[in-house]
């Protein structure tokens, strides 16, 4: 259950990042003080991206079934079968989004792939 809980703080901590960046780049010489106003604009503008929406949905959704898996299941069969999403997101990749998918990546998947066949064999 650590190991969850350690992902999801993982992902709210890249999603503050990531915006904190953003805000920061734009806005080098103001002063990095929160005021509500700025809390409001931004809170607007990630409420007019639906995909962003979508995204951390989808992220919370996909935690709690992560945490679902690891109370029913063991914990060396739950991580490495969990690991398998890097699987899908690259062939979503490749046939949704029409990626070009560089040898690393490709070797990267199928490596994971191989893994999640032996522990589930």
């Amino acid at each position: 259950m650590r190991t969850g809980t350690i992902s999801f703080q993982k992902y709210v901590l890249l999603f503050l990042d990531f915006f904190t960046e953003c805000r920061s780049c734009q806005e080098r010489d103001r002063k990095s003080e929160l005021s509500i106003k700025r809390i409001a604009r931004l809170l607007h503008v990630i409420a007019q991206r639906r995909l962003l929406i979508l995204g951390i949905a989808c992220n919370a959704v996909s935690f709690f079934f992560l945490m679902a898996l690891v109370q029913t299941e063991p914990l060396s069969f739950a991580l490495p079968a969990s690991s398998a999403s890097f699987v899908l997101e690259t062939l979503l990749a490749k046939f949704v989004l029409h990626e070009r998918l560089g040898a690393r990546r490709t070797a990267g998947a199928l490596a994971v792939l191989a893994r999640v066949v032996l522990v589930g064999g």
